[in-house]
């Protein structure tokens, strides 16, 4: 339990949906709970009441991995929450797979083959997603990963070999993409029903992550960017192994905290929360001593990524976790790294090492 979340207020208290039902949040905004298989267990998604060239229907924002139950809780959604009406679109915040994996299938109307709705993403997140669900790397596994983490001081041959292996990680949770889609860019301005939501871009986390704000209303739609419980994971990876992520995201956040402070936020992870400029001001706060942490332990000796990990995270961490784990304990480093408050060094061993 983070403790932190005590500052925080959560309108619904310990209400969760169960999957394939849905919790009306706020007028014509419904709130699903998907199962995930990892240690984070499930995704909020988002089902909006909708209305598009004079026909009526649900707009649908992000849809979980591509997953047989999680298609059975669809198909219990379909079947008795839309009131016998179309999905007229799906609008995914970021290309990660428990938010794009199933995109293909909801936009072609599910096993049933219901209707044929329209992809909207950014153009950044859109773009990751194919080239990602074509097998062109993965952050999470493949020869790449492995090379950019066994640069970064993971030295453990047996989990390098499951990296290795792991090419196909992406693919399989995200099989397929579709082929055309419509572009959010920053600051558009969409109508879903009666409501107008304007486009939130941020960075770091992902690409170009699209949160939807509507200021009217006081509801904003937060995505991956701003979490009730856990911190945003922010990762240096192989695809941009000289990133700078942190910074884009600790940017990013200047979006969010200018708003009212009694505004709905819908997390896809956690529960839905007001306390806007407290979260933001806690997340400001976690990564300011994580990076005092970093600095403080790079001024004793070099440290590589792998040496940092253990003094970020406490826990004991599976290889999936690890991954992440390894990218944020260099997205840290690299901030300081390229502020130019560390020095980045290669040793004989080829790992990079970062110091004082």
């Amino acid at each position: 339990m983070n403790a932190l979340e005590h500052q925080l207020d959560y309108p619904f208290a310990d209400t969760l949906p169960e999957p394939g039902h849905a919790l009306e949040v706020a007028p014509g905004v419904h709130w699903l709970r998907m199962p995930l298989p990892f240690a984070l267990d499930h995704i909020n998604l988002w089902l909006l009441r909708d209305e598009i060239d004079g026909s009526a229907g649900w707009t649908v924002v992000d849809c979980g991995i591509t997953d047989e139950a999680i298609k059975g809780h669809w198909e219990q959604v379909f079947d008795t929450l839309l009131d016998g009406l179309p999905v007229l679109r799906v609008i995914v915040t970021h290309c990660h797979p428990d938010h794009l994996g199933l995109a293909h299938w909801l936009c072609e109307g599910g096993d049933k083959k219901r209707w044929n709705a329209r992809l909207w993403m950014t153009l950044g997140e859109y773009m990751n997603g194919r080239v990602l669900a074509a097998g062109d790397g993965s952050n999470a596994g493949g020869p790449g990963a492995a090379r950019h983490f066994a640069r970064h001081g993971l030295t453990d041959d047996a989990s390098l070999a499951q990296l290795r292996a792991r090419h196909s990680y992406y693919p399989t949770l995200v099989p397929s993409m579709p082929s055309q889609y419509r572009r959010l860019r920053e600051a558009d301005t969409i109508a879903i029903g009666a409501r107008r939501w304007r486009i939130v871009t941020g960075f770091g986390h992902s690409p170009e992550h699209c949160a939807l704000h509507s200021e009217a209303d006081g509801v904003l739609i937060s995505g991956d960017m701003v979490l009730p419980r856990i911190s945003t994971n922010v990762s240096v990876f192989d695809i941009e192994p000289e990133g700078n992520p942190l910074a884009l995201y600790l940017a990013s956040l200047g979006r969010y905290e200018t708003m009212p402070p009694d505004t709905l936020v819908l997390p896809s992870h956690g529960k839905p929360f007001r306390g806007v400029r407290t979260r933001i001001a806690q997340l400001r706060e976690h990564h300011d001593a994580r990076l005092a942490d970093v600095m403080a332990a790079c001024a004793q000796a070099p440290r590589s990524a792998a040496d940092i990990v253990p003094i970020m995270f406490k826990r004991k961490l599976d290889l999936h976790q690890l991954t992440f784990a390894m990218g944020e304990a260099l997205a840290h480093l690299h901030l300081l790294w390229l502020d130019g408050r560390l020095a980045r060094v290669v040793g004989d061993d080829g790992v990079f090492r970062f110091s004082v």
